[in-house]
């Protein structure tokens, strides 16, 4: 393949640890690595903490290695809420159409942020006035419109808004994302449901090309009794651990009742939840008082292998209703993890169907706290090493970086042989 100026636009890059952040910055640097020239349209760090160490007010040039980078302010939402996200959105969407590279032979829109793609449509249509046969290729990472029909009630991004009218604007929110997504050339997503999910929305399937995300999470290094005594974590309990983001998504009130029903059932384990997000302070409050759930911050990149280790159990928890709308990162950081793993999730989701192929761990259904605590009985009740094995063969055989990156390349070139770039 020739080389080619790729020009990605996506509002979340490095150092942000988590999240989108870690493949969209994995993805520019395997394009740099094929000999290609990159340059990146991102916006300021500020996930998952919701808020920028650094002010994001005026626009700044940067490198990160070979790639360029061309960060854009933007406000940030003080808890990550959906009107505060949709406003971050339109104004980084806005400031990245506006940004001036060398004529882009290939536009990368990584969605979310949905409006991104928008910015991306400008660079390409940028690219071909200068003469380029620019193509346009968009990263699925989460579906919005699946989004505002599952998470659409109480605590979604539609919440406040009465039945008829949330589905009426959850509707609209799915054709403007069809509509956007089909002016790409072609689409990449991260797990064969959320292609399904987009085909039924009307894109074709030949458009629609899946390449799993990966882990990143490196394996543990510190002794597990000392990081479990550093965290506080009490010998005479099984420690459940759910690390990661704590939003609407999430459900984690659920995590909350099965703590209480540990407490009065008198099961000895502990849920600790790791992180943040803007549902943390009202899951701290419904916590109040129960001796069997902790939260604690998020940890240093460097030391999440060494948490997650110092875990019995590592839990993945959705609300009910959620089917097509993501797939949770943090799954493929589990596996690595080498620890057993319940999942609290929809039989048919992206996270149900990953568990059952790599047989790591159980599913049970979302929205049932006993049910939860009870299938994690039965895990603490057994010998869970065979599970921990398989969980990390998982990763190494199908969640690896050099099988993404490959994947990534596979797509790019595709796009160049679609008679586009």
């Amino acid at each position: 393949m020739k080389r080619l100026d790729i020009l990605i636009v996506g509002l979340n890059y490095s150092p942000e640890p988590t999240g989108i952040a870690p493949y969209t910055t994995g993805m520019a640097h395997a394009f740099a690595e094929a000999g290609h020239q990159i340059t990146v349209v991102t916006g300021f760090p500020h996930y998952p903490r919701w808020r920028s160490e650094d002010g994001c007010r005026v626009s700044r040039q940067e490198w990160d290695g070979p790639v360029r980078i061309t960060r854009v302010p933007h406000p940030v939402p003080r808890d990550g809420g959906p009107m505060g996200r949709i406003a971050m959105e339109a104004v980084f969407a806005t400031a990245a159409a506006r940004v001036v590279p060398d004529p882009p032979d290939v536009v990368v829109a990584v969605s979310p942020a949905l409006l991104g793609v928008a910015a991306a449509q400008v660079q390409r249509r940028r690219g071909r006035r200068a003469g380029r046969t620019t193509a346009l290729g968009v990263v699925v990472q989460d579906l919005y419109g699946a989004g505002a029909h599952e998470l659409g009630g109480a605590r979604g991004p539609l919440s406040g808004v009465g039945p008829r009218a949330r589905h009426v604007l959850a509707d609209l929110i799915t054709r403007t994302e069809t509509a956007l997504l089909r002016r790409a050339d072609g689409i990449l997503t991260v797990h064969e449901v959320l292609r399904d999910r987009l085909v039924a929305q009307g894109i074709p399937g030949a458009d629609v090309d899946v390449v799993h995300n990966w882990t990143h999470v490196a394996a543990p290094v510190g002794d597990r009794d000392t990081v479990r005594s550093r965290l506080g974590l009490r010998p005479d309990r099984h420690v459940v651990m759910h690390a990661g983001n704590m939003r609407a998504k999430q459900g984690l009130d659920g995590v909350v009742e099965a703590a209480r029903l540990a407490e009065g059932w008198d099961v000895p384990v502990e849920f600790v939840l790791v992180g943040d997000g803007n549902q943390r302070a009202r899951i701290a409050r419904a916590a109040e008082g129960c001796s069997r759930i902790r939260l604690l911050p998020p940890v240093p990149e460097d030391d999440f292998p060494d948490v997650l280790d110092a875990a019995d159990v590592l839990l993945l928890h959705e609300r009910p209703g959620l089917r097509e709308t993501c797939a949770p990162s943090k799954l493929t950081s589990y596996f690595a993890a080498g620890r057993p793993i319940v999942a609290a999730t929809d039989a048919r989701s992206p996270a149900a169907a990953d568990l059952r192929t790599a047989g790591a761990g159980v599913v049970v259904g979302p929205g049932d706290p006993g049910a939860l605590l009870s299938a994690i009985e039965r895990l603490i009740g057994q010998d869970t090493t065979e599970l921990g094995h398989r969980g990390r063969d998982h990763a190494r055989e199908r969640c690896s970086a050099a099988q993404a990156h490959a994947g990534y390349l596979g797509w790019l070139d595709r796009l160049c042989r679609s008679g586009v770039a």
